[in-house]
């Protein structure tokens, strides 16, 4: 379930529009895949090429991205520059909480990660999505109590398929 307003497939209609390199990780991802989890932001890993980080930075700028739990007006370039230093981003934007992610824990390396990815389609656009196997390896890897939950959820949708349920 996701919250009425957070809006995931904004966000990613958005990063598609713009030519982003991403794959759907975290709370989102386990949601596409069947969970009934609860989930209040959404997660990406990108690539760290220089076109898509300057892809990525125009999306963020029209997302009007700025840095999350904050307080003081810091100020946010997203430009290639700086998305190429950063590991993670918690974000707010004008569609929810986003967070980027360069080389999420237990995650394989970005093109290992996007080459085992599962495509889903949104509608008007698609979008590649973490596997299981990879989403299970990053929530053990995070090991919070909210990912521990997703490892019972993850596996038995891994096993619903491999009987070819679901």
């Amino acid at each position: 379930m996701i919250s009425s307003d957070f809006r995931p497939t904004f966000i990613l209609g958005l990063l598609t529009a713009h030519g982003v390199d991403f794959v759907v990780i975290g709370g989102v991802a386990a949601v596409l895949h069947g969970s009934p989890r609860n989930t209040q932001d959404l997660d990406i890993c990108f690539a760290r090429d220089e076109a898509n980080l300057t892809m990525l930075g125009r999306a963020l700028i029209e997302l009007k991205a700025r840095l999350r739990r904050v307080e003081d007006d810091v100020p946010f370039v997203p430009d290639a520059a700086t998305l190429k230093r950063i590991q993670s981003l918690t974000m707010v934007t004008i569609a929810g909480d986003f967070d980027i992610l360069a080389s999420p824990d237990g995650a394989p390396p970005y093109e290992r990660l996007r080459r085992n990815a599962e495509r889903f389609d949104l509608g008007a656009f698609a979008v590649l999505v973490a596997s299981i196997d990879d989403l299970l390896a990053m929530k053990r890897a995070a090991g919070r109590e909210k990912d521990l939950a997703d490892i019972g959820e993850l596996t038995a949708i891994a096993r619903l398929r491999a009987r070819g349920v679901g």
